[in-house]
């Protein structure tokens, strides 16, 4: 008889989420996870606020993901918080290139294929 092995419950994503957290925090951001309920449907993964650059919405993304990136929810609340002054950044690791991003125009749209 095999051993009962659980399946995993977490997918890339998760990992790479978790792998920005900490490399955040070390850099003096406080990190809040924002999925986990029906009310939060549309936002973005992580809110980001650090005491000299502000806040961030950051959408973490698997580089591997084949299909749309964004969910339905996603593709309506995205652009209304870009619209109202709060942008919403996708970082897919956690490596000083992808922080660097957070210093740019926020970079959401590039991920949906549309040129703006």
């Amino acid at each position: 008889m095999k051993p009962f092995i659980p399946k995993k419950k977490h997918g890339p994503e998760f990992n790479i989420r978790e792998s920005i957290m900490i490399f955040m925090q070390f850099r003096g951001w406080f990190v809040k996870i924002t999925h986990g309920n029906i009310f939060s449907s549309g936002f973005p993964d992580l809110f980001c606020t650090h005491m000299r650059y502000g806040h961030r919405w950051v959408e973490v993304k698997d580089p591997n993901r084949r299909g749309d990136p964004f969910t339905a929810a996603q593709l309506e609340v995205f652009p209304l918080l870009c619209a109202n002054g709060s942008g919403v950044w996708v970082l897919v690791a956690a490596t000083e290139a992808e922080y660097q991003k957070l210093f740019k125009k926020f970079n959401w749209w590039q991920y949906t294929g549309v040129n703006r």
